[in-house]
């Protein structure tokens, strides 16, 4: 049967992990990309340059394992979602640097957009600058002659999955999660809402065909190219969440929470998104309910390479375990504004409750005590628009590894914090997406077969802590909204 080969395109690199049958990880590679920012607020890729990594880190993965391409049977990618690219339909050079996801620069767009319930009605999403949609626009007015040439057909639209499926097969397609989240595409239809392309003046010549997650879109180098989910939603798939009620949380650059609300879309009520959660086949697409934090992983970069504080991202454990608490120091980092539950594109990051007192360690467990208070809003969130209360959280992505903050993490959500074995779930789920397609593995029963706990954090504070930490918190994030003026860049 071979092994099956997933492109994960990240924000901050490009990996390949091929996969065996029981869904154990066989070889990785992995290459960083340039974070580009133009301007404060402005983040950009080359898309040249990540293409060009796909391409090595495939290579190298499977020289690892002393594999030729005769040996896998397929092809899965997932991607950082909302990221956009214009290319030639000709030459297939990109128009401009991609704009990614965390980018701010659509923010003067957003306010002068009409109907913004229009927008949460029919695509599940507010507008804000983080969705695909208004980066479209921003490049159509801004890159000059472009709107010309797209609506003379000679330029294309895509998130990172299908720029990399065009430069794979010569196809231009992308799947329904990625277009989900384009603030475009009608959440019934599951194809491109006309009144929301004209609100958004994006010319329909230039969109890819919506296809679904699992099916063989054409080959590379003669091996079926067969999923494309984004890297949420295939995280949701790694970890076999497929009943209504199931759901994850990944923890890198950002953190996601997903849970799979069945054949039918959920509206919240609560500052959530409304998003596909995946489609196999002609099967019906599941829904999910997502709560986007924008920085988690990314804060420890910055600690890392912005501050200096530490040498590695794995020593901010250590830094951070050299004192017993925050020392009363509360870190909220909307360096991009705030996304779920709050959806405040004027908001900038605050360190709140300094004093002489704290040290290094108080700030590096602030950095991580962040990711955790900013799920808690989440959770809170999902349990109000459910009705159900969350009872284990079903955790992955490379920031698992910390043990300190997982056990902080079930300390303010105060449930069990699970991770699997197979912490790459992202990768995994586009790995099993793209075997179903190729019959690769059987169905569902077999892909749950295959989960398995790795460890598990149980509750340990006291009620009364919990409730001031969460106290402080709330005070910090008060202290960021507001903080943009009209006339700031």
């Amino acid at each position: 049967m071979g092994y099956i080969a997933a492109i994960d395109q990240g924000t901050t690199s490009s990996r390949c992990i091929v996969f065996d049958q029981s869904g154990s990880i066989v070889s990785v590679a992995q290459r960083e990309h340039r974070q580009i920012f133009p301007k404060p607020g402005w983040v950009e890729h080359d898309a040249s340059e990540i293409w060009a990594n796909v391409q090595s880190v495939v290579r190298d993965a499977l020289a690892h394992a002393s594999l030729s391409f005769a040996d896998i049977a397929a092809f899965g990618i997932t991607n950082q979602r909302e990221t956009t690219v214009v290319w030639d339909r000709a030459t297939g050079e990109p128009v401009h640097n991609a704009i990614v996801w965390q980018d701010t620069r659509t923010d003067a767009l957003i306010k002068q957009l009409g109907d913004h319930d229009l927008f949460r009605e029919r695509s599940g999403l507010p507008p804000a600058t983080y969705f695909s949609g208004p980066k479209l626009r921003w490049l159509l007015d801004n890159v000059d002659g472009l709107r010309e040439r797209a609506e003379r057909g000679e330029v294309l639209f895509g998130t990172m999955d299908t720029w990399l499926i065009w430069n794979l097969t010569g196809r231009h397609v992308t799947d329904v999660t990625n277009a989900s989240r384009t603030m475009l595409m009608n959440l019934e239809t599951l194809d491109w809402d006309p009144e929301l392309v004209s609100a958004l003046d994006v010319p329909p010549a230039m969109l890819p065909e919506i296809r679904s997650s699992s099916e063989v879109y054409g080959t590379y180098e003669g091996v079926p190219v067969a999923s494309a989910l984004g890297d949420q939603q295939a995280a949701l798939f790694g970890q076999t969440c497929f009943a209504p009620g199931e759901g994850k949380c990944t923890y890198g650059t950002g953190a996601f929470l997903l849970v799979n609300t069945g054949d039918q879309p959920v509206r919240s009520a609560n500052g959530l998104l409304t998003t596909v959660g995946y489609k196999i086949g002609d099967e019906p697409a599941a829904y999910a309910l997502e709560g986007a934090i924008a920085v988690t992983g990314a804060l420890v970069q910055w600690f890392r390479d912005k501050v200096g504080l530490i040498s590695s991202a794995a020593e901010i454990e250590t830094l951070a375990r050299t004192v017993d608490d925050n020392g009363g120091a509360y870190f909220v980092p909307a360096f991009s504004g705030l996304f779920a539950p709050h959806w405040r594109s004027d908001a900038r990051g605050v360190i709140a409750g300094l004093t002489g007192y704290i040290s290094r360690g108080h700030l590096a467990r602030a950095v991580l005590e962040a990711s955790a208070w900013q799920t808690r809003e989440v959770v809170d969130a999902m349990n109000a628009d459910s009705g159900v209360d969350l009872t284990t959280l079903r955790v992955d992505g490379g920031m698992t590894a910390n043990n300190l903050l997982m056990q902080f993490l079930s300390d303010v959500l105060d449930v069990p914090v699970v991770r699997p074995i197979v912490a790459e779930t992202t990768c995994l789920g586009a790995a099993y997406a793209a075997g179903l397609a190729v019959g690769y593995w059987s169905g569902a029963d077999e892909l749950k077969a295959n989960w398995h706990k790795a460890a598990e954090w149980e509750p340990s504070m006291e009620p009364a802590a919990r409730a001031r930490g969460y106290r402080k918190w709330k005070k910090a994030v008060e202290r960021t909204v507001g903080w943009m003026d009209e006339d700031d860049d």
